[in-house]
């Protein structure tokens, strides 16, 4: 059993798990059933878990992409230790669950992986970069983000993407609809 702590101010780190499930059983294991039953986030030992940032990778749909380029395009996950994973996590088949930081809630806790999952690592996701040289004075550092407080990052989740995307077609569907009543 491996263990874990999900510090609850963390963010930009991903965390792959490998499902060792049959693909028939991985949904009744990994969707949240409506009386509140989930084994998966049973199995993580975590006391809370947000469905919507929860990321089942049926690894064969990805078909000719590798999973490490899959998580490095939907996570933007970098680093010297994903770098040296690639070959372990491209190996990989069947079913994953991708969490990232905000599977968690903001919630600290101590996770208790436990069969069917298996933890393959802990990455972290592209940090912004600063354009141009560093500022001066302190004031200058504070104002452009580059001390002080820290800055907050939006979620990168596929399904806000998702959502974003089907607000937009609905906008442009309206607007489409008052053209055409209009003319």
């Amino acid at each position: 059993m491996t263990r874990m702590q999900i510090n609850g101010s963390e963010s930009g780190v991903v965390r792959l798990f490998h499902l060792d499930l049959p693909a028939e059983a991985v949904a009744r294991f990994t969707e949240q059933a409506g009386t509140g039953e989930w084994p998966l986030q049973y199995a993580l030992g975590a006391t809370r878990l947000r469905p919507a940032f929860v990321d089942v990778v049926r690894i064969a749909d990805l078909g000719e992409m590798p999973l490490s380029s899959y998580l490095a395009q939907a996570y933007e996950v970098t680093g010297e230790d994903f770098r040296a994973m690639r070959p372990r996590i491209d190996a990989l088949s069947g079913h994953v669950v991708v969490l990232p930081s905000q599977a968690f809630d903001h919630t600290g806790q101590e996770l208790t992986i436990a069969a069917p999952l298996r933890w393959i690592g802990s990455f972290g996701e592209e940090q912004a970069r600063a354009r141009g040289p560093a500022p001066q004075s302190a004031a200058a550092r504070v104002q452009s983000g580059t001390g002080g407080a820290p800055t907050v990052r939006p979620p990168r989740s596929p399904l806000l993407r998702v959502i974003v995307i089907a607000i937009a077609l609905v906008v442009l569907g309206v607007a489409a609809v008052a053209v055409w009543l209009a003319g």
